[in-house]
Order: C-alpha cells, then structure tokens, then sequence
C-alpha cells in the first residue's frame, strides 16, 4: 500500500511538472520583462509581445497535441514536445535580435503547451471514478504552486545572473522532462486509439454552435483577456512606477498566485453549498468592482500598500470566475468534453496573448492601459452573464 502511495505521488509530480511547464515560460520570466526592454531597446509593446508569442504558442499546442496524442499514444508526442521545448530554450538563451526571439518564445510555448494536455490524459487513462477525482485535485495543488514560486525563482536569478539565465534553467527542466519521459510507460494502448487523427477535430465546429457553452467561452474569454492585461503590466507597474526591486516585484506576484490558489481551494468547499451560477455572479461584481476602484486609485496618486491590496481582490475572484463557468461550460458536453476543455483553453489563451501589446500601447510608465482593459473585460463579462448565461438559470 505505501509502495502504491509513493508510486502515485511520483506520477502526480512528474504530471504536475509537465502541466506547469507552460506557464513557467511565462511567470519566470516576468520580473525580467524591464531587462529585455533596454537590452533590445524595444518598446514596451513589443515586449509584452513576447509574452503574447508564448500564450499564442500554448493556445495552439494545447488544440492540437490532444488529438496527436489520442492518435499517436501518450509518449511520442509528449517526448517530441520536450524536446523542442530544450531546442526553444536554446533559441532565447542565443537570440541575438527580437526577431528570432519571439519566434523562439511562440516555439516554446507550442512545445510546452503537449504536457498539459497529455498530462492530464494520463491521469484519465490510469484512474476513474473517485480515484481520478482525487488524483487531479492532487495534481492541481502541486501545479497551483507553480505561479507562487516561478517568479520568485526568476527574481533570484536575475539577482545573480542576467534574463538569459532563465531560460538555461528552463532548458535544464526540459532536459529532466524528456529523461523522465523517455522512461516512461505508455498509457494509451493501440486499441483504444483514435482510427482517424480528423475525427477529433470535427468536433470544434459544433461546439461554435452550441449557444450555452459558447456564452461560457465568451465570458472566459472576456475575464481571461482582464487577466492577461494584468500579466503582461504588473512587472512595469511594480518596477517602473512603484520602483520596486525585481526580487520584490516576484513575491508582490508570488503573494497573488498564493491568492489565486487559495480562492480556487475556497470555491471547491463552496461549491456544494452555493449554485455555480451564484458563485459566477459574486465573483464577477467583486472583480469588476475592484477593478474601478483600481482606476480612482490610480488617477489618484494612491500608495502602492493600497494599490496592492485593491488589485489582490480584483485579481483573485479569477479562481472562482473560472471554476464555476468551466464545470457549467462542461456540464452539457457528456460526448465531447475533452474537445470542449481544449477548446476553452485555446480561446481564453489566444484572446488574452492578442491583448497583452495593447498594455503597452502608452508606454511603461502609465498603469492606465492595463486598468482600462481590466474594467472593459469584466465589464463585457457581467454583459455576458446577464444576457446569455443567467437566463438559462431561471429556477436556480
């Protein structure tokens, strides 16, 4: 039994690791978003295009590598993944021009992007039922930590290094990934494979047509866009306008992951006393309205002790926001759940990496843009909800 226990924990490791490889090319990188800016002498946008090149990229790898793997099995392509995630690594340490280096970022996340998708694949070839249950709610702890420490991670780095460091430790991880991958049992037996790689992608267009989950996808979309706008501007924010240090900038960004993590621990406790719906809506209004009193605090002058606090409960809600829309985006999607998690996840993704340059659109020294598309976001989701979601929700 505790062989067994030591077993399932190493594989929650290796999955939690895999699912968080992604956004570890993101949230590690942040606090050296100020550096690329004078070591390229590039704008502010085209920095945050930067990030956008990588949402992009994860977006994309997460729509395709399901399908790949429910065709091809679970191991090829989730080891070709870790690798060119090495080779991408290698690109930004060696880039010598901003060019080759978004393109290296766009790789880097379309690389990455396989272990979430496969990982969680795995767990669903290996567990059902209450196991899988519990299995995933291990998993997204493990990888829930993934935000609080990655920028901290960065932070030291650049402390001792420069922001080319970042991506040699990413290179490394990947190095560790693939080994581990390399050894690792397929899951996906030949004969529960998918004949026909097409017959997986038929199933996007019908979910457009689907006015319930669509509505999901919109309102996702629209509070996912609020929170890449918030991604893409608070190293600036922190560093540039509150003249913070990139070490304190990494735990100012750790403490909001801490939040996010916590908030989602809450919503699953709450989920069985309160409807999704109810939970969709108080979190929404307490994000929208957060986000107004971010904008008066800001034309105000207000001090960064309580700047901070007012962004941390605009920001947190998220867990919330986007726990409950998901398990009601799903809860129709019986046949078709796993193309409709990919397809929310590649939505959200491209949206919000196509508005992370607009942060930057008045340079670095303005929080402005980022707070405005903050309250538009939450704004266009509270329209959302009332028109197209909460009718649905009559008797609850």
């Amino acid at each position: 039994m505790e062989r067994i226990k030591i077993k399932q924990l190493r594989l929650a490791l290796f999955l939690a690791l895999l699912t968080a490889l992604a956004p570890l090319a993101n949230d590690m990188y942040l606090p050296a978003l100020p550096m690329l800016h004078s070591h390229f002498s590039i704008s502010t946008s085209l920095v945050q295009l930067t990030l956008t090149m990588t949402t992009v990229g994860i977006a994309f790898g997460q729509i395709v590598a399901g399908p790949i793997s429910d065709y091809m099995g679970r191991r090829s392509p989730l080891l070709l993944g870790m690798i060119f995630f090495c080779l991408a690594s290698l690109g930004c340490i060696y880039a010598e021009n901003i060019w080759l280096f978004l393109l290296c970022r766009f790789l880097l996340g379309l690389s990455g992007a396989s272990g979430i998708v496969i990982a969680m694949a795995i767990a669903r070839d290996i567990y059902e039922g209450a196991e899988l249950t519990r299995f995933v709610a291990i998993l997204i702890m493990l990888n829930g930590l993934a935000p609080i420490i990655s920028p901290i991670i960065g932070g030291q780095i650049l402390y001792f290094g420069t922001w080319r460091d970042v991506f040699v430790l990413l290179f490394f991880i990947g190095i560790m990934l693939a080994i581990s991958t390399f050894f690792f049992t397929e899951t996906l037996p030949a004969q529960k494979r998918i004949k026909h790689i097409y017959s997986a992608f038929r199933k996007y267009p019908e979910l457009l047509h689907d006015r319930y989950f669509f509505s999901h996808c919109l309102l996702q979309c629209f509070i996912f866009g609020a929170f890449f706008s918030y991604i893409a501007g608070s190293a600036f924010l922190f560093q540039n306008i509150c003249g913070v240090s990139p070490q304190t900038y990494s735990l100012i960004f750790g403490g909001i992951g801490l939040g996010l993590m916590l908030m989602g621990s809450l919503a699953a406790r709450l989920a069985g006393r309160i409807s999704d719906i109810k939970l969709l809506k108080y979190a929404t209004h307490i994000s929208f309205l957060g986000s107004i009193l971010l904008l008066i605090l800001f034309l105000a002058d207000g001090s960064i002790f309580i700047i901070y606090p007012v962004l941390f409960v605009t920001i947190v809600p998220l867990s919330v926001i986007g726990a409950s829309s998901f398990s009601m985006a799903l809860a129709k999607q019986d046949h078709n759940a796993g193309s409709a998690s990919a397809f929310l996840g590649f939505s959200q993704l491209l949206l919000g990496g196509a508005i992370m340059p607009l942060v930057g659109i008045a340079g670095d020294d303005t929080p402005l843009p980022m707070t405005i598309i903050m309250i538009t976001g939450y704004s266009l989701a509270i329209w959302c909800y009332y028109r197209r979601i909460a009718p649905e929700h009559r008797s609850d």
